[in-house]
């Protein structure tokens, strides 16, 4: 296969593949996986997410996702009382309940998850049977799944991973060859990236989640994977259960990684090297033009990656070779070097990782660098904002359409942005 639109430079760095990274195993600032209902519900168009969880849980999620009173979303929360774990009500009999009142009155549900916001030893049931029992009753008009998405089990887009793995055993089997993009896209970026794949002239191109519960894409030893996300090694691992095959690449964040992201998927299921870059060759020059005022207000300033999405590998990429900043450290709460291999390759050598959290030290190492900007979760944002520090939401980084050519200057204005405001604030 020829080689297609060299965007390396001539002088690539040593990159990150080997390099030391400080793992930490202390007291961790991050949300709970509970938070992904928020993006999956709007994904999964016929889906509805039920927490069995506190109150606390389900003011978590009426507050994440900005749903007014008198809104009709997809998830609500089954409140698990004292009397529920004391074993004075027979959870199992008001979970029925609960689910049974619940597709009455929403005939439209198709696909239902029972989702954990506590392990199943705190919550005294079995969600994993219960999902069972109740498939069992509702089946074939409802698919009912569970997942966990307890604080204690899984952090921020953990969430995700969970549930897409729970839904891999039911995709439909099939050994024809087809490209599947795995994690949850906005709408607008998954119809840009397959308008982009049909002019490749790859295909069939499937992505997952679908849309729709009834449209699940079809898996088997022809299925070739793209990840979209970083943070789902679960879904990853049972997709390659079932037969199908990883594509390694960079992330879709950018001019360079959309590209990367692209060439992998091209070299492993063939084109027309022509083709490929008149599809991307223009594309990748606009994002380019865009990126290039961001990049004079960034370039040479330094950068701090609080661990919070998994997304910060990618985004140190991003920020260091396309924008000119430097990295002052890259944290993240796991690290997949199967995953990012591509992604640490093309880090600068040298950068600071960190796997994990310890805040109290983290936030330490911070101050002292004093970068002159911190991607971080809302519970230090604040107290580093009142220390005269400068910083990111990372929820915003999940929540926020930031894949593909036409939003890499969105992805870049992210970060230009809390500079802008605290220059106006200093004048």
């Amino acid at each position: 296969m020829n080689a297609v639109i060299d965007i390396r430079p001539e002088a690539a760095t040593s990159g990150c593949a080997d390099a030391p990274v400080l793992r930490e195993r202390g007291q961790r600032e991050v949300f709970c996986g509970l938070t992904g209902i928020v993006w999956l519900h709007r994904k999964i168009q016929d889906a509805f997410f039920l927490v069995v969880g506190s109150r606390t849980c389900a003011h978590l999620l009426q507050s994440a996702a900005g749903v007014m009173i008198f809104a009709e979303p997809r998830f609500a929360t089954a409140i698990i009382d004292d009397r529920d774990l004391s074993g004075i009500a027979d959870a199992n009999d008001e979970l029925d309940r609960v689910v049974t009142r619940l597709l009455e009155r929403r005939p439209e549900i198709k696909l239902l998850f029972l989702v954990g916001s506590c392990p199943s030893e705190v919550i005294k049931l079995d969600l994993s049977r219960a999902a069972q029992r109740l498939s069992g009753r509702f089946t074939p008009n409802v698919r009912i799944l569970n997942y966990s998405g307890s604080g204690i089990e899984t952090t921020f887009t953990q969430g995700e991973d969970a549930c897409l793995a729970s839904l891999v055993p039911e995709l439909p089997a099939s050994r024809d060859a087809g490209l599947m993009v795995v994690g949850a896209l906005a709408d607008i970026v998954e119809d840009q990236f397959r308008r982009l794949f049909d002019e490749l002239g790859i295909g069939p191109v499937h992505f997952f989640p679908p849309r729709s519960s009834r449209e699940l894409p079809p898996v088997g030893p022809g299925t070739k994977f793209l990840l979209a996300q970083p943070f789902l090694a679960d879904t990853a691992k049972a997709l390659q259960e079932r037969g199908a095959t990883h594509i390694p690449a960079p992330f879709p964040l950018g001019a360079e990684g959309t590209t990367l992201w692209l060439q992998a998927a091209k070299q492993a299921l063939g084109g027309d090297a022509t083709r490929f870059a008149s599809a991307v060759g223009p594309r990748r020059e606009r994002a380019a033009r865009a990126l290039a005022r961001h990049r004079t207000m960034l370039e040479g300033r330094s950068v701090f990656l609080f661990p919070d999405s998994q997304l910060e590998v990618p985004l140190a990429r991003f920020l260091s070779r396309e924008l000119g900043m430097k990295l002052a450290e890259v944290g993240t709460p796991y690290l997949h070097r199967a995953h990012l291999a591509a992604e640490l390759d093309l880090l600068p050598s040298g950068t600071a990782l960190s796997e994990g959290q310890d805040v109290e030290k983290q936030l330490d190492r911070c101050r002292d660098l004093h970068p002159d900007l911190v991607v971080c979760g809302l519970g230090l944002a604040n107290p580093l904002e009142a220390e005269g520090i400068t910083t990111k939401w990372s929820i915003e980084l999940v929540f926020t359409p930031i894949q593909g050519f036409e939003q890499a200057a969105d992805l870049a204005e992210l970060f230009t942005r809390p500079l802008v405001r605290r220059t106006k604030l200093a004048a």
